[in-house]
């Protein structure tokens, strides 16, 4: 990406997988089939963001370690790797938005996503995907928030069929990196096939996220 980041020091960092969970081969031999029959895979990317905050000065420590900002644009820390995955894989993109917004007050914030999970509730999604079924491979984003997917992601894989697609994930976090959600989300989408070999950032590393994300779409054979 081109685009000077303005809030933090971004260093150089060499090409790196960031959170591999484990090695996986399904999307090589995707992407090889893709090549054999001479059609492109369809990408959808999909994510979930909670940045605290839309104005890129004075921020509270909270709201820091949820944003990235960019030309003095505020970006959720997930949907600045949604964006990265995006522009990288040239996929479609779509952001999970709850119909109800959510408050971006950082205590008011967490109480709700704990109730929330306390609840097994599924919050109204606003919008939807049209034509899912025109996609192959869909990369699906959150946060970790109390050491599970947010309970919106909860609705939107009870919401849409993937059988027979490759549902890729991705996850920033405090230090929980997946915690047990890729395993949740086969166990939503048993039709598809989850891939492990996910990627993973912590909110405290967001500069690695660049390069991080290039050498893992490199490895799962889907960088552009």
């Amino acid at each position: 990406m081109s685009n000077q980041i303005v809030r933090r020091t971004f260093l150089k960092y060499c090409v790196l997988m960031t959170g591999s969970v484990v090695s996986g081969t399904y999307l090589l031999s995707s992407a090889s089939y893709a090549a054999q029959s001479g059609k492109p895979l369809r990408i959808l990317v999909v994510y979930f963001s909670m940045p605290e905050t839309d104005n890129p000065h004075n921020m509270s420590r909270e709201e820091e370690n949820s944003t990235v900002v960019i030309n003095g644009k505020v970006l959720g820390n997930t949907q600045y790797v949604a964006q990265l995955i995006q522009e990288m894989t040239g996929g479609d993109i779509f952001r999970i938005l709850p119909q109800k917004p959510y408050p971006t007050d950082h205590r008011t914030l967490v109480d709700l996503a704990r109730e929330e999970q306390k609840q097994d509730a599924r919050p109204t999604i606003a919008g939807k995907i049209e034509s899912p079924e025109a996609y192959d491979t869909i990369f699906i984003g959150y946060p970790n928030w109390w050491g599970d997917m947010p309970m919106i992601l909860y609705t939107f894989l009870e919401q849409y069929d993937f059988s027979g697609k490759t549902i890729i994930p991705f996850c920033t976090h405090g230090g929980s990196g997946f915690s047990r959600t890729i395993r949740t989300m086969q166990d939503k989408q048993p039709g598809a096939t989850v891939i492990r070999n996910g990627y993973s950032l912590s909110r405290s590393r967001m500069e690695r996220a660049p390069s991080g994300v290039a050498g893992w779409l490199k490895e799962i054979g889907l960088k552009k």
